[in-house]
């Protein structure tokens, strides 16, 4: 018996499945800084942003950006597979299980040979377990292989059923707020006589939103590297989008669903805050400031002719400053982790929307 390569062997496997199960079926955060997923999404995220940031802003980055999200959760379930592979092959061998063996093959690669067709269930055949300790283990790691099939099966189509959800509501923002999205434009394609229900109806069904996206990708972190159909469209944007809007109506802009806003906003903010944290991104301030002096000055002459008045008080510019502090911080470190940029209060000029642009 080799001692160390049974303790290896047992050990890797307890890592592997312990992280896929916590990836795959616990259905809420872990807060454990160590594991072989977190560790994996960083050491991989942190360079592929790294070669994203070489290519212009726009649809050459975004495509690029794109391939991350999926290739990085097939290399993950590689990971997790070879892993298992690995730690079953460490216990064959370290047990000294006998095996039938075609000439020429021995050693240790012979158990990661025999290891990796009985984990995918191949049945060659070629290979094959002599005594009665190989035997158990065959059969463990053969219920191993097809449970961790089971599962990878199931977990994909929750990952894009989820992923579709969120983009629904994305997409529907494009006729709302624009392309890309920002709050004065929102306010002003709902306002007067549309500007009480439309308007109220619209932070509804965002509120919802902003709770399945807390759900959903606090369950499975992978869904937030996932970007929208659109090179100016992100989560990110969008989410940030609606929390302008509240801010805007809470501080005081005239005719806004006031109730209906407080109770977007909170639950919009507790999403942002709670993801920050996911991703280990502390709260950053944007700079330069996303609404400097001229820019409220442009967003107060955009909601005037909108019929959504913002009062030129000091005390509502204070409590839209202080509103923005609450949650700015959280969606810019997200922005910037994820590569997202955040939108504009203002859209710089009329521009088409993405369904305007479609032939």
């Amino acid at each position: 018996m080799r001692a160390w390569a049974i303790v290896a062997g047992a050990l890797l496997l307890l890592v592997v499945l312990w992280d896929a199960f916590e990836t795959i079926v616990l259905p809420r955060r872990v807060t454990r800084r160590l594991r072989l997923a977190r560790l994996f999404y960083r050491a991989t995220w942190v360079s592929f942003r790294k070669l994203a940031r070489l290519r212009r802003p726009g649809a050459a980055r975004e495509n690029f950006l794109s391939v991350y999200g999926p290739l990085s959760l097939l290399l993950l379930l590689g990971l997790w597979a070879a892993g298992l592979v690995v730690g079953f092959a460490l216990l064959h061998w370290g047990l000294g299980t006998r095996l039938q063996l075609p000439p020429g093959m021995g050693g240790f690669a012979a158990s990661l040979y025999f290891s990796g067709t009985t984990l995918f269930t191949i049945g060659l055949g070629d290979v094959a377990a002599k005594s009665e300790i190989g035997r158990f283990l065959t059969v463990l790691e053969g219920g191993t292989g097809l449970g961790f099939l089971a599962l990878v099966i199931g977990y994909l189509p929750i990952l894009s059923q989820a992923f579709s959800r969120r983009e629904v509501n994305i997409s529907l923002l494009d006729a709302r707020a624009g392309s890309p999205p920002t709050a004065a434009e929102l306010l002003r394609r709902h306002a007067h006589p549309d500007s009480g229900e439309g308007l109220a109806q619209l932070l509804v069904e965002w509120e919802r939103w902003s709770a399945d996206l807390l759900e959903t990708h606090i369950s499975f972190p992978v869904l937030a590297f996932y970007p929208s159909q659109h090179e100016n469209q992100s989560w990110v944007a969008a989410l940030t989008t609606v929390l302008d809007v509240c801010a805007l109506i809470i501080a005081g802009v005239e005719h806004g669903p006031l109730r209906t806003a407080r109770l977007t906003y909170a639950m919009a903010r507790h999403a942002v805050a709670d993801l920050s944290r996911v991703f280990y991104q502390p709260p950053k301030p944007p700079n330069p400031d996303r609404l400097p002096l001229e820019e409220l000055g442009k967003l107060r002459q955009a909601l005037d002719a909108a019929g959504h008045a913002l009062p030129a008080k000091k005390g509502v510019d204070e409590k839209l400053t202080r509103i923005r502090q609450t949650y700015e911080p959280y969606v810019n470190a997200l922005g910037e982790f994820l590569l997202m940029p955040l939108p504009r209060w203002v859209p710089p000029e009329r521009l088409k929307d993405n369904w305007e642009r479609t032939l």
